[in-house]
């Protein structure tokens, strides 16, 4: 019974070393792709919170408006941070190409 175990111990031992390998840099477009999708990820994010802010007001305001018509006294709840839009996904613009490249040297006279 323990014989298994700890056979099973030295394998993953040694699958652990493979594991743990480093990785190689990703190409300047993956990584242009991978922070276009960090941007887009941090974008929905943003339009996630304001639907859900929307929608908390809108549910805060229905309650307050039914419970007047009930009759009941509701006191108004603290005043939150208004809700801000995040507007419509714009991607990020990349760096003009020529800006990228250096100038070249002046030619020297002999």
């Amino acid at each position: 019974m323990r014989a298994p175990r700890l056979s099973a111990l030295f394998i993953a031992a040694a699958f652990a070393g493979a594991a743990m390998a480093k990785l190689p840099a990703p190409s300047p477009e993956a990584a242009a792709k991978a922070a276009e999708a960090k941007d887009k990820a941090a974008w929905t994010a943003k339009a996630g919170a304001y639907q859900l802010c929307k929608s908390q007001e809108k549910t805060a305001e229905r309650y307050q408006a039914d419970a007047s018509k009930a009759g009941r006294d509701v006191k108004p709840g603290a005043a939150g941070a208004a809700c801000t839009d995040p507007g419509p996904y714009v991607p990020p613009t990349a760096a003009p190409a020529a800006a990228a490249t250096p100038a070249s040297a002046p030619d020297k006279k002999s």
